[in-house]
């Protein structure tokens, strides 16, 4: 009798990949920074957001599908870029083939497995995510090979302090997977059989390079390389990010806005969209939950360019409550990342079919015909539950200058 790899909920998802997954691969699929305050917030947050339900009025049919940065996609779901997604053979092929049979768009880190000339091919709705490393002339190189490839959009992505320490500790990812460090991590290997019979079927081990900071052909930096650069190049100025948006040309997102001011900044140097986002928790912690960031964000610029949200999403009735609060659509990372680990692609299209149901049973629920009809008033947010970061504040009568 097959078995049956269908999962009810992201949560079993997660579960599977654990099980599945060598002890360090699946540490670094739920590492946060230091204590994990805001990566715990990203998610816990949606569950103080209530929904105000009608008993009558359900339509029908719902209407799912939106825009984002130009791209047609059949829900307000897309995939957010994430590196190195070695925890399966295919990594982000697979994802972008679930991202395509679902209809929706992916955005490919220059950090990824795959080099983006495979993955364009598998989902031509393809937006690159680049950091902000090396110089000019470097960073161009690698926008150029992303526009020869037929990327339709361009992601920058520049909210990472490079806080190591994790009060769990942080998974031990080795620089390079040769016979020496095969030998050391046999010992979690051997018990996740089913993990290393997919990569055996492969004749070759994970790759830890980052084919997308090389050049075409090429098989690119080990990643902890390409992570020191990262490190050591000068953090980028608004002017930077107004010279990159007008060297593409093309739709343009900045990701990891978290404030108004920020936001108002990204619009005057000329952005497509923004992503409100605090990296999964990746960055600074004690930062706020993504969600409590944006309906500032959203009032502040929505109106100017497109706003997402990123971070904490594990079913479609959050992806209902940030629509509801201002988004335009919305990002997944660590959802898809098990589902991928859990069952390839199948696990991905599982993850993202997860999410148009929730998204159709809220809108059901709401007595909405399409996402577009989504406002405030269908959710319940209470007091003190938002953040408006970046917004001067008055000073109380009789504060010390």
């Amino acid at each position: 009798m097959a078995r049956d790899i269908w999962f009810e909920t992201v949560s079993i998802a997660q579960e599977r990949a654990r099980k599945r997954l060598p002890k360090s691969a699946y540490s670094s699929l739920i590492s946060a920074s230091e204590k994990g305050l805001t990566v715990a917030d990203n998610v816990e947050a949606f569950g103080e957001i209530g929904f105000a339900p009608h008993v009558i009025g359900a339509h029908d049919k719902r209407d799912l599908s939106t825009t984002v940065m130009g791209q047609d996609v059949s829900l307000p779901v897309l995939i957010s870029p994430t590196g190195v997604q070695a925890v399966h053979p295919d990594g982000e092929v697979a994802v972008a083939r679930a991202a395509a049979a679902r209809g929706t768009a992916m955005g490919l880190s220059s950090f990824a497995s795959k080099p983006i000339e495979e993955v364009i091919a598998a989902n031509p709705k393809l937006f690159f995510q680049i950091y902000w490393l090396g110089d000019r002339d470097a960073i161009t190189a690698r926008v150029e090979r992303a526009r020869a490839a037929g990327a339709v959009g361009l992601i920058l992505t520049t909210d990472w302090s490079f806080s190591h320490g994790r009060d769990w500790g942080s998974p031990k990812i080795p620089e390079k997977m040769d016979l020496k460090t095969i030998v050391k991590m046999s010992p979690e290997v051997v018990t996740k059989p089913r993990w290393f019979l997919q990569w055996a079927k492969t004749m070759r081990p994970p790759t830890l390079a980052v084919p997308n900071q090389g050049a075409k052909g090429e098989p690119g930096p080990p990643f902890f390389q390409a992570y020191g650069e990262w490190m050591g190049t000068p953090p980028p100025t608004w002017e930077d990010v107004a010279w990159l948006r007008e060297m593409w040309g093309g739709p343009f997102m900045l990701k990891g806005v978290i404030r108004v001011d920020d936001a108002k900044r990204a619009v005057d140097a000329g952005v497509s969209a923004i992503s409100v986002s605090n990296h999964g928790g990746n960055n600074l912690d004690g930062t706020p939950a993504s969600i409590r960031a944006l309906p500032a964000i959203a009032e502040a610029v929505g109106e100017q360019v497109e706003v997402l949200l990123d971070g904490g999403i594990r079913r479609g009735s959050d992806v209902v409550k940030a629509l509801a609060l201002g988004a335009r659509a919305v990002m997944i990372g660590r959802a898809y990342l098990w589902g991928l680990a859990a069952e390839g692609q199948p696990g991905v299209e599982n993850v993202l079919d997860l999410m148009e149901g929730g998204i159709a049973s809220a809108l059901r629920g709401l007595g909405k015909a399409s996402v577009h009809d989504l406002c405030p008033d269908d959710v319940l947010v209470p007091a003190g539950f938002t953040r408006t970061l970046g917004v001067p504040t008055e000073r109380p009568e009789g504060a010390d200058d």
